[in-house]
């Protein structure tokens, strides 16, 4: 939690996720509300996603949803799943504040690296990421749907 009218609160409840969700959606445009609550909480259950949001004077702004992990490409790693911020309100620190957050949390608890990837389309984000959080571009990810 931050000092002052900002706060960073995990989302454990489906309360609290429900809340967040208005944000999350503009981000993962393609959930409905019970998808998205289906998911998360079987995100929790089968691995650690862990649900952040960063409410700012009372009001949700920015989430993120990252999981603990180990590979052998990077080794204990974080895993940025998602991070959004309110479109009306960008481009005023929230969505560092959560990273930050995010960077603290993995080096309290052993996770050197932290990595996340971003949609091709999200030319805005990845300046954000490489240029204000210092972050490398290093692969692509690639998909492919089986059904």
């Amino acid at each position: 939690m931050l000092a002052g009218k900002v706060q960073i609160n995990e989302c454990r409840t489906t309360e609290e996720m429900q809340a967040a969700y208005a944000v999350m959606k503009q981000l993962r445009t393609h959930l409905d509300e019970a998808t998205y609550l289906q998911l998360v909480k079987e995100a929790r259950e089968t691995g650690e996603y862990r649900l952040f949001s960063l409410v700012d004077d009372g009001r949700i702004v920015a989430v993120i949803g990252f999981m603990p992990m180990v590979t052998l490409y990077n080794g204990r790693c974080l895993w940025i799943c998602d991070l959004v911020t309110a479109a009306d309100v960008r481009s005023r620190g929230y969505g560092k504040m959560l990273l930050d957050f995010a960077h603290r949390w993995a080096e309290e608890n052993g996770y050197p690296v932290v990595s996340l990837s971003s949609g091709l389309q999200r030319l805005d984000a990845h300046r954000f990421y490489e240029e204000k959080m210092g972050y490398d571009k290093v692969s692509y990810v690639f998909k492919k749907t089986l059904r």
